[in-house]
């Protein structure tokens, strides 16, 4: 079995890559039957160099090989038919943008897993970018509160090597005695969490935050049933919120009346309430200064995320009481962070990261005849077809132009 690490072609340019070469040279040790090369690129945050002197060969042809493994969507004209390949593809939430590269999938026989698909018996992620969105996230968010109050401006994310050098900027520059609400409790929230317990800033309980004053930053983190509440008052549990959201409304009015910066790192479920809605922002006594939406659903939970912004250009201002984007500078603006692809800022520690994981849950099941069924249950496309688990898309591959 013959494994290709292909180049990143999707422009903007991505930097990050499914294996390290450290990583790589875990995965050949493990499984020293596997052949595996490396695509020449540019671009990649690791150099084809450091593949080479860890005994890779690096290439400018694929076509020997079985799997391809990329990151993001392979432009239409680059994909080699007949072959296996692993990228995030954005297309099992139909978006109309990858409509025709699905469909080229299909029409060049390829076998299309997702990484967005590779999940456990219970549906759970195996894989993914979120733990290092929240990183990125957290300090873009620190990064625009203290642009915006004049009180420091650390260096972009994406110019810094390391989640440790993210760290050791923040740490130069205390904050004021502000309030940081961080919603979520997965992957995304939990490297948000990373940051802010790496600055020293105190965690505090829902209630206390909610009641008290502080000498000193503070952040609580909530989860589903700290910022939502049932229509009908009753208090259960996050079961009934799963199977039930239309019954409960948003109640996190009462963080934002308190709070200077929320980073929201939530997932966002089907029929879930809004969560920070256009009213909430409106109200006088609403206190919030910046928006890190990590999330980055538009016209989703949080009203004032308008649109996603870019590495290049990172925050935006958002004017409550007429719900559009105005001027950083305007004096009423809450400004709002909504990079849509956050681990692009954090290419090496992502890609270290991701190719952890990806040999420990995914790799495995090519040798031991996907005793798990990760491979089976991520299969998208195979023989020109959609799989069953994904038949749901047929009606959106049949689409008229």
């Amino acid at each position: 079995m013959k494994f290709g690490i292909i180049k990143e072609r999707k422009n903007p340019p991505d930097r990050r890559v499914v294996f390290s070469p450290n990583e790589l040279l875990n995965f050949k040790n493990e499984f020293p039957q596997a052949t595996i090369k490396v695509e020449s690129s540019d671009i990649r945050i690791f150099s084809d160099q450091e593949y080479i002197e860890k005994g890779f060969e690096v290439t400018n042809n694929m076509e020997d090989c079985d799997i391809l493994l990329g990151v993001k969507e392979v432009p239409i004209n680059d994909l080699i038919p007949e072959k296996k390949y692993f990228f995030f593809s954005h297309t099992i939430k139909k978006q109309p943008y990858n409509r025709k590269l699905l469909k080229a999938v299909l029409d060049k026989n390829i076998v299309l897993y997702d990484h967005e698909t590779i999940v456990d018996n219970n549906n759970g992620r195996l894989i993914g970018f979120g733990k290092y969105a929240g990183i990125v996230g957290a300090y873009n968010g620190i990064r625009a509160f203290g642009i915006k109050y004049d009180l420091f401006n650390l260096a972009k994310a994406e110019t810094l090597p390391d989640q440790k050098a993210l760290i050791e900027r923040l740490k130069r520059h205390p904050l004021p005695y502000i309030k940081i609400v961080l919603t979520g409790s997965g992957k995304v929230a939990h490297g948000a969490k990373e940051m802010l317990d790496a600055m020293k800033i105190k965690q505090v309980s829902v209630e206390n935050y909610l009641t008290k004053k502080y000498t000193e930053p503070v952040y609580t983190m909530i989860d589903v049933l700290d910022y939502n509440k049932r229509k009908d008052g009753q208090v259960l549990d996050k079961h009934d919120f799963y199977n039930n959201p239309e019954e409960y409304v948003s109640d996190f009015e009462r963080f934002a009346e308190v709070s200077d910066l929320f980073i929201a790192g939530h997932f966002h479920g089907n029929n879930a309430p809004i969560i920070l809605s256009k009213e909430m922002l409106q109200s006088p006594k609403c206190s919030l200064k910046v928006v890190a939406d990590i999330s980055c659903d538009i016209d989703g939970p949080v009203a004032c995320t308008l649109r996603a912004s870019t590495i290049a250009d990172p925050v935006y201002g958002y004017l409550p009481k007429e719900h559009k984007e105005v001027s950083l500078n305007h004096p009423s603006a809450i400004w709002v962070m909504a990079v849509d692809n956050l681990p692009c800022e954090l290419p090496k520690d992502a890609s270290e990261g991701f190719g952890k994981m990806f040999l420990n849950s995914v790799i495995p099941a090519f040798y031991n005849g996907d005793a798990d069924g990760v491979l089976e249950r991520a299969k998208i496309t195979e023989k020109g077809k959609l799989t069953p688990r994904f038949s749901y898309l047929q009606d959106y591959v049949d689409e008229k132009e």
